[in-house]
């Protein structure tokens, strides 16, 4: 199994609103993507900003690719991550899932 980390940081005031669109976006997409295991997504707000880790698990990276794409390193994002996303960061992270 593989794990994919993405993190976003958006301002404090807009947390709420960027979990709602995410429920609306990304995390469907996820869980209907033949090979998703499970989401999680993990918050945390440290004064004015609050960061958002996504951790999905897979089955191989040909299910990871079914999700983003051939370039499936690349960050994928959604047309109003622009409206709460202070930087759209390049690139996920990939785990060996051990235990």
């Amino acid at each position: 199994m593989i794990a994919r980390t993405w993190h976003g940081v958006v301002p404090a005031a807009k947390a709420d609103a960027y979990w709602d669109y995410l429920n609306l976006t990304g995390l469907p997409e996820y869980r209907a993507t033949t090979g998703n295991k499970g989401v999680t997504v993990l918050r945390r707000t440290e004064g004015d900003v609050t960061h958002f880790l996504l951790i999905t698990l897979w089955e191989s990276v040909e299910a990871i690719k079914a999700f983003a794409g051939e370039d499936y390193e690349k960050a994928k994002y959604y047309p109003k991550d622009e409206t709460f996303l202070l930087e759209k960061e390049p690139f996920v992270t990939h785990y060996e899932v051990m235990a």
